[in-house]
């Protein structure tokens, strides 16, 4: 299904209404947190997981509309129990953020990837993994060479060459203004991509049951032979019941379902962002088309 800049924009305001009351949440207190200078003077604050011991891999990972990295700890947690390091961005959407006023609408978009170009200068000309959920799931992709629509002022490639591998999950269907579906078939990297079958997001996909079909655009899109992996989790929404983003749900948390995500996501950056044979095979070993753990692989 393909979305308008004012569905975009309307989904994206539901999205930042509803996850006002949550905002606030209690959750665990990250590591650390510093902050990097980002273009005319803005700062950019980073939240930073690491893991006991060497970092085995380095994923970088861009949060949902209107939330904040540390709404993901259910995502993070085994992340770096496998031994890997998250460094997260708090971009100008977030309720959270101190200046969310100054950037209305799509001048976000910029701004996200100005915020992902100062982390990766940070990090260094060093492989990385592009990580992201919803609206972060398309910053991911586009770290990864989907053909998304250059922000007004912005110039150069919004790729980054030391990207690896994306992991999206629920990542929007195409918009016009932010990525189309060709756009979405530029992907140059492996990637998993990851939805639900109650995935349904009014005003970012379809309302009917199978809208949330349209999360799995980047998957779909994407040429096959290129490593590329799609998951579906039944009964899934876009927030794992609350699990993720939206600590205000009401809930069941879909914890078991996001624990299947953390291990198959673990295992595609074990075999895709550190190169392991072994993680690959046991990955491949997954593929199946049945419910409740879909993976397929193109």
């Amino acid at each position: 299904m393909k979305m308008s800049r004012r569905d975009m924009l309307a989904g994206s305001g539901a999205l930042l209404a509803a996850s006002q009351a949550g905002a606030m949440a209690s959750a665990p207190v990250v590591e650390r947190q510093f902050t990097l200078a980002g273009p005319d003077g803005r700062e950019v604050r980073i939240s930073e997981w690491k893991p006991r011991g060497k970092a085995k891999a380095q994923i970088l990972f861009s949060h949902g509309a209107a939330s904040s990295p540390r709404f993901y700890e259910g995502v993070f947690a085994p992340w770096a129990a496998a031994g890997f390091q998250i460094l997260a961005p708090l971009h100008v959407d977030s309720v959270e953020h101190p200046r969310t006023k100054d950037f209305p609408g799509l001048a976000s978009w910029k701004a996200r990837i100005e915020d992902m170009r100062v982390l990766s200068a940070y990090v260094g000309q060093r492989p990385w993994i592009a990580a992201g959920h919803s609206y972060g799931g398309l910053v991911a992709l586009t770290m990864g060479g989907a053909a998304a629509v250059v922000p007004e002022g912005l110039s150069g490639p919004l790729s980054d060459p030391n990207v690896r591998a994306v992991v999206a999950f629920s990542p929007p269907a195409p918009i016009p203004a932010l990525c189309t579906a060709q756009g979405y078939a530029a992907l140059a990297v492996p990637a998993l991509v990851q939805t639900g079958t109650k995935d349904i997001v009014p005003g970012i996909t379809a309302t009917n049951g199978e809208g949330w079909r349209g999360h799995l655009m980047p998957f779909e899109a994407a040429a096959a032979g290129s490593h590329r992996y799609g998951l579906v989790l039944d009964g899934v929404d876009h927030y794992f019941g609350g699990a993720i983003c939206r600590y205000d749900l009401p809930g069941p948390k879909q914890v078991e379902q996001l624990a299947d995500a953390a291990r198959i996501s673990t295992l595609f950056v074990d075999a895709f962002g550190r190169a392991d044979r072994r993680a690959r095979v046991k990955l491949d070993g997954l593929v199946r088309d049945e419910l409740p753990v879909r993976l397929m692989r193109k």
